[in-house]
């Protein structure tokens, strides 16, 4: 047999085999067991088997899909992703804002009771539900997320009945999440991310409002909470950067190894700016990659995308390079309000058929192949 030089293997084959022995190494240092001891068959299994589909792919997910797109709310079974591309998202995206208000809306407008069926819904076609919480300030209860006050979390717990009430809060998220379960009466393994984009300063919790101590502090009572208070074990806790500039600075409010299964960020595509967004990202997607494989933790983007889509090969030519062969669980892309606010394309818009042959690579998960690896079974 003819000796085979380098020079007889093509480039694109080398990549191959570089890209493989990568995710190779990623799944060796990949956390197989949720950080809760406790955590039900179900959450189990889903965690190792996202580590187990981030070897082959990335599970593509939308905030709000079923619920509303762009000219239509509340049609049974209609999603914009599956308009165009045949099926739907394999992550869905979804937001507990309001609940501790007891508004019977969450912040978008979705009724809890509509929004517990959409879960359960995604649920039993085999796709995988992630919550965030856009809260409002435990101080002034009144007041957003977005309702800015320095020190909120260091007067929150020096607060005795600040603390009642925000844990008053927790109680809510924990009578609504034990309502979603599945066929068998199961809870449903949900992806908890609260707390997120804190390395910028538009949230009360953000970077600019209060000391890494303070978040952590937060963080970790938050957690303990609902896990230790309140008996639940089906959650997955996401733990979200915005921007950040360096493994130091992503990890300076980490609450650490045993409070955090999915390490992500948030980057959107603000195209009015020099347009440095897929070099900037995918940096970030490899120092993400190397804080996951050293605390063998999985990785996401938490969320993403460019709004309105006026770039007609967005999908290919600039959220692929970001994500090819970096070892990502799932990317989310942001909701579909209205027809000035949407991240994923409906039929006809421009980027349409570019959406749809991002939806055909093999690296590229959606519903149907999700399904098809069901990841809540052992």
């Amino acid at each position: 047999m003819a000796e085979i030089g380098r020079s007889s293997i093509s480039e694109h084959n080398m990549k191959k085999i570089a890209w493989i022995l990568t995710l190779l190494a990623s799944a060796a240092f990949a956390q197989t067991s949720p950080v809760d001891p406790a955590a039900t068959p179900e959450t189990r299994n889903l965690l190792r088997n996202l580590r187990k589909a981030a070897a082959k792919a990335t599970l593509f997910g939308h905030q709000d899909d079923l619920a509303y797109g762009v000219d239509w709310r509340d049609v049974p079974g209609r999603s914009d992703v599956r308009d165009v591309t045949g099926e739907y998202p394999a992550v869905f995206g979804w937001d507990l804002g309001r609940i501790e208000a007891d508004s019977p809306n969450e912040i978008d407008g979705i009724p809890f009771e509509k929004q517990r069926q959409y879960v359960k819904d995604v649920y039993a076609r085999g796709g995988i539900n992630t919550f965030s919480w856009h809260l409002n300030n435990p101080l002034f209860p009144e007041k957003t997320s977005w309702d800015k006050a320095d020190s909120t979390i260091r007067h929150l717990f020096a607060d005795p009945a600040a603390l009642q009430r925000y844990d008053s809060w927790l109680d809510k998220i924990a009578v609504y999440f034990r309502t979603l379960t599945g066929p068998k009466g199961e809870p449903i393994p949900l992806i908890f991310r609260p707390f997120h984009e804190h390395t910028g300063s538009w949230f009360w919790w953000g970077r600019g409002h209060c000391t890494p101590e303070e978040y952590i502090r937060l963080w970790r009572h938050t957690v303990d909470y609902l896990r230790k208070e309140k008996g639940l074990h089906n959650l997955l806790i996401a733990y979200s950067t915005d921007r950040f500039t360096s493994k130091e600075d992503y990890l300076e409010r980490y609450p650490g190894d045993d409070y955090v299964d999915i390490v992500g960020f948030d980057i959107y595509h603000r195209p009015k700016t020099p347009d440095t967004f897929v070099a900037d990202t995918r940096r970030m997607v490899e120092t993400l990659r190397t804080i996951g494989q050293e605390k063998k933790k999985i990785w996401a983007i938490t969320e993403t995308g460019l709004e309105k889509l006026p770039v007609a090969n967005w999908w290919t030519e600039v959220l692929t390079p970001v994500i090819q062969d970096a070892g990502l669980a799932y990317v989310l892309v942001w909701r579909n309000g209205n027809p000035t606010h949407f991240y994923a394309p409906y039929p006809g818009q421009t980027s349409a058929e570019d959406f749809r042959r991002f939806a055909q690579r093999p690296d590229v998960w959606f519903g149907k192949k999700a399904a098809a690896a069901r990841l809540y079974n052992r």
